[in-house]
Parts: C-alpha cells; structure tokens; sequence
C-alpha cells in the first residue's frame, strides 16, 4: 500500500491530513481509503488531537473515488461491484468517526471538488473554499450512484432540494453559488485559502478547545438522534465542562468582567 495517496501528521494538538494524488486529481483510491479509515480511527481516539486540518495537493481538491482504478477491481469470483462497496464501507466508517469525535474539522479546498469528494468535503466542520474552486456531483454522468455520504451530508447542508438538483443535473456551481447555497462556510482569493484555514484551526487550539469540540460534537449528532436524546446529552456534557479546570477559570474570569 501507498502511504503517500494520504498525508497524516499531528503536531502541537493539530492533526493536518492531506490528499496527495495531485496527478488524479486526488481521486481516492483502494489506499487512500485504507489510509483514511485508520486516521480518522487515530484522530477519535487520540487525546492529543485537539482540531483537525484537511487539504489536498494540486489543482483539485478531490475528484471523489478513482473510477479507472476501480473499474480494474474484482476477480476469483468477486465483482468489482462487491469490492466498491466494501470501499465504500470503508470510507463510510472513517467519515462516522470523524463526525462522531469531540474534534473540530477545517477543509481548506483550493479547488474543484467532484462527486464522493463532496462528501469527503463536507466531513469537515467549517469549510473555506477558493474563489476558483468548483462543485459538482456528476454521479449520473456516468451511471454511478451518491456515497462517500453524500445522500445525508449534501441535503444536510443544502437542503433537499438543491441536493437534488446537483445530483440530478450536470449542474457545477462556482464558489460563489456554493457559498449562497450553504456548502461552504466562506470564500477567500485561492492565495489567502490555506493561510485562512489554518487560522481558523488555531484559533480553535488557542481557545477552550475541549468546549469547541464537544460543541462540535452535539451539533453533529443532534442531527441524527431524537430530540430528547439530544438534550439529555447536551445537559451531561455542560455539567461535565463546568467541572473541567480550563472553563473553571473562564467562568470566573467572566463573572468578574461582569461584576465590574
């Protein structure tokens, strides 16, 4: 396996994964894949993680899942149909645990983004695009189906109707539309994209960056669960904060600024 198709590197609570198949336009393949389940695994479980960084190499942001190196997949009396699946498995479970985690997520996405790659994209909690970038589904141009999460993460954070209409067209939307559209979180010149990212990341580790991810953490899963799970968890995880050292010392700070 290539241990180059995916970047991972923690330093200093940051966590900076990087997709690295410039050439195929970061189209992930059977290794990119491997490689992205067991960091997403590394990053939950890892107490040293604080935030993540997600970019890619290249012109392109990521161009969803390689389809000439799956169109080759299959043999000894296994499909390739059967295989893109259990990749797709794959994927899935690295995009559950990413999401699931107290770690908030910032994608820096320089360029277009493509099919799964949207779903890859969206994983993420904040999104800052170029002004060049671009996005399209492109699923039904050549038979294939949503995955990578798309199904959920698209609706989720368009609505349902504009999923449906990037999925049944051959629509692409500029940077532009996919800020008005809410796919992104905000646009900047393609030369201020990574600065802008990173920024975004630290100010996270330098702030109360346990209340930052497990904030991250209930609106996430507040979208998937009933309403009084929800609150229940909500009610558990700001009684368990207000007892932590760090907001302790946030508390009384503010209380004596309100005082004054």
């Amino acid at each position: 396996m290539s241990e180059d198709a995916l970047l991972f590197d923690v330093r200093d609570g940051l966590a900076h994964l990087t997709l690295n198949r410039p050439e195929r336009l970061n189209a992930v393949g059977p290794d990119a894949i491997a490689l992205w389940h067991r960091y997403a695994g590394e990053i939950a479980d890892r107490d040293d993680v604080r935030a993540v960084l997600f970019d890619a190499n290249g012109r392109a942001f990521c161009a969803g899942g390689d389809v000439r190196a799956m169109s080759e997949l299959g043999g000894d009396g296994t499909s390739a149909g059967q295989v893109v699946t259990e990749l797709a498995d794959a994927i899935h479970a690295g995009h559950r645990m990413l999401r699931e985690s107290a770690k908030p997520i910032v994608a820096a996405v320089q360029g277009p983004v493509a099919g799964g790659g949207l779903g890859f994209m969206l994983v993420a909690d904040v999104i800052v695009a170029s002004d060049r970038a671009t996005f399209a589904s492109r699923y039904a141009d050549i038979g294939l189906t949503p995955d990578c999460g798309v199904s959920t993460l698209l609706p989720e954070a368009v609505g349902t109707r504009r999923a449906l209409e990037l999925t049944l067209t051959s629509r692409t939307l500029s940077a532009a539309e996919a800020l008005d559209w809410g796919l992104v979180t905000e646009v900047v010149p393609a030369d201020e994209v990574a600065g802008r990212a990173r920024a975004i990341a630290e100010t996270w580790l330098s702030g109360a960056s346990a209340a930052y991810g497990q904030a991250k953490r209930l609106v996430r899963s507040g979208l998937t669960r009933d309403f009084q799970a929800a609150l229940d968890d909500e009610a558990r995880t700001i009684g368990a904060a207000f007892d932590t050292p760090e907001a302790a010392a946030r508390v009384a700070a503010f209380a004596g600024r309100s005082a004054r």
